[in-house]
C-alpha cells in the first residue's frame, strides 16, 4: 500500500527510500511445500537425506505450516500504519520469494529501498546470505531498485524491550515459589564453528552479539538472576563441529528449581521455534520434573513494531566489507 502523504504521527523518511521491504527466511504453508521447500533450504550443504525427512516430520506435526509467512503478514501489518512508505515483503526460500518481490516493486517504480530483514545479528547465515540473495535477485530483474540493508538491532531498545515483557510474561507463569530463583536460558540457532569464528569484520561476532542482548535482556529484568547462551536447531552434517551445548543436553544438566527458555537468536515463533523449544525441550523438562516457560519472540509488540520506524529513520547505514561475515568454503564456486 503506498502513502503519498504523512498522517500524523507517521514516521517521514521519504526523503531518504521510497519503499520498506520485509525480507525473511520464507517457510512452507501447506504439506505439500514442505519437502521442496527443505530442499531448497539446504541445497549444496550436504545434509543427509535422513535428517529432511525428520523435519519434515516436524512440520507435519503442525500442519505442514511454519508460522514464519503469517508472522510476517502480522508484523507488516502492524509496521505499516506507523511508516510513510509503502512495504514490499520478500522470502530467501519460499514464496513470496525476493526475485518476484523485486519484480513487482520494480513494475511500482520504487527505485530505493532499505530492507529489514527478519534477522538481528552478524554471520554469514544470518547476514551475509541475505545480502547474497537480495543481489542475485536484483540481478535477475530489469530496473530492480536498490536495496539497502539495515543494521543489526540485536542491541536495539526496542528489540531488548519487547524481549524483556515477554521474559516477564513466561516468569509469571512458572510456580510463584520458583520465580526468583529461575534461570534463564537463552537460546539461539546453532552454527557451524567455522561460521562463528568468522562473523563480523573481526570474527565471533555471532556470540558476541547474543551475549550482550542476553545481558541486555537480564539487566533490564532486575536482580541478580543468573542466565545461559546456548543453541539449538542443528542441521548439519555430523561430522562438521557446530555451536554447543544443545538446550536439550543442557536441561538435562543445570542445577535450578526453573527454568525460562528465552529464544533471542529468533524474532518470530517459526518451526524452529515452537518445536525445537515447545515440543522437545519441553519434553525434555517434563521427564526431568523441571518447571519450564518459554518466552515469545519479538513478534508484533509495540516496541519492536515502533523500532522499524526508528531504523528507517537513522542515517543510511555503511556497506559491511567484503570479508565481513565470509561464505564456509563449501559454498564458494
Amino acid at each position: 500500500m503506498r502513502k503519498d502523504t504523512p498522517a500524523c504521527g507517521l514516521i517521514n523518511v521519504m526523503g531518504t527510500y521510497d519503499a520498506l521491504l520485509v525480507v525473511s527466511f520464507g517457510g512452507p504453508e501447506k504439506p505439500d511445500d514442505v519437502m521442496p521447500f527443505l530442499e531448497n533450504v539446504v541445497r549444496g550443504r550436504g545434509v543427509p537425506r535422513e535428517r529432511l525427512l525428520e523435519v519434515e516430520a516436524h512440520y507435519q506435526r503442525f500442519g505442514g505450516s511454519s508460522p514464519i509467512n503469517q508472522q510476517c503478514r502480522d508484523l507488516i501489518a502492524a509496521v505499516e500504519p506507523t511508516i510513510d512508505l509503502p512495504v514490499y515483503w520478500g522470502n530467501r526460500n519460499w514464496h513470496p520469494y525476493l526475485e518476484d518481490t523485486l519484480r513487482q516493486m520494480a513494475a511500482d517504480g520504487v527505485r530505493k529501498a532499505a530492507a529489514f530483514v527478519t534477522s538481528a545479528y552478524s554471520s554469514y547465515s544470518a547476514c551475509r546470505q541475505y545480502l547474497e540473495d537480495i543481489s542475485l535477485a536484483r540481478t535477475a530483474v530489469e530496473g530492480a531498485p536498490e536495496v539497502v540493508k539495515l543494521r543489526h538491532y540485536f542491541d536495539h531498545p526496542g528489540f531488548v524491550a519487547a524481549m524483556v515483557d515477554h521474559t516477564r510474561e513466561a516468569l509469571d507463569r512458572l510456580p510463584a515459589e520458583h520465580r526468583d530463583a529461575a534461570r534463564l536460558v537463552f537460546t539461539a540457532h546453532s552454527i557451524p564453528i567455522s561460521m562463528a569464528r568468522t562473523a563480523g569484520p573481526s570474527g565471533g561476532a555471532y556470540e558476541a552479539q547474543l551475549r550482550q542482548a542476553a545481558s541486555l535482556i537480564t539487566a533490564e529484568l532486575g536482580g541478580e538472576r543468573e542466565w545461559d547462551l546456548v543453541w539449538q536447531s542443528r542441521s548439519g552434517p555430523p561430522h562438521i563441529p557446530w555451536l554447543e551445548p544443545d538446550v536439550c543436553d543442557h536441561l538435562a544438566e543445570i542445577d535450578a528449581p526453573a527454568v525460562v527458555l528465552v529464544p533471542v537468536g529468533f524474532v518470530s515463533d517459526h518451526m524452529e521455534v515452537v518445536y525445537d523449544l515447545d515440543v522437545e525441550a519441553a519434553e525434555v523438562a517434563g521427564r526431568l520434573g523441571l518447571p519450564l516457560a518459554r518466552a515469545a519472540t519479538a513478534g508484533t509488540h509495540p516496541r519492536f513494531v515502533s523500532m522499524v520506524g526508528e531504523l528507517l529513520a537513522e542515517p543510511e547505514p555503511i556497506m559491511c566489507a567484503a570479508t565481513c561475515c565470509p561464505a564456509p568454503p563449501r559454498r564458494h564456486g
